[in-house]
């Protein structure tokens, strides 16, 4: 059994490797990917036009192809984490922050936490 938090990190990696190389989601998938996984990867490779004019709605300096490729797709499954809404916005915010630090970096994650926190206070207003 994957936890979420082993499922969204896969997730962001397999999105990393759709966004990058243009391969199809499809073919990245290698042995065992857990329901949540795909779930997510999918939602987001079917909506990533769409959740990417929110980030750059959400970004006062920053479209969303501007970003790097992780901090895009970290912000494309906590999206689509908020949307689900099974997930708390609270964990979602955090899950992101902490994976934007773990693997691009503490500047990054400042970023992160900026659209995604401002994204957040907007759908609780």
């Amino acid at each position: 059994m994957t936890s979420r938090r082993e499922a969204r990190r896969a997730a962001v990696f397999l999105l990393y490797q759709w966004d990058v190389t243009g391969t199809p989601l499809g073919s990245l998938y290698e042995g065992e990917v857990d329901e949540y996984t795909r779930q997510v990867t999918e939602a987001v490779a079917a909506h990533a036009p769409e959740l990417d004019a929110r980030i750059t709605a959400a970004s006062d300096e920053w479209t969303a192809d501007r970003l790097g490729a992780v901090e895009r797709n970290v912000l494309r499954v906590a999206l689509e984490e908020l949307d689900a809404g099974d997930v708390p916005d609270e964990v979602v915010l955090d899950e992101a922050i902490t994976l934007t630090k773990r693997y691009a970096s503490d500047d990054a994650g400042r970023l992160v936490n900026g659209i995604l926190g401002r994204i957040v206070r907007e759908k609780a207003a």
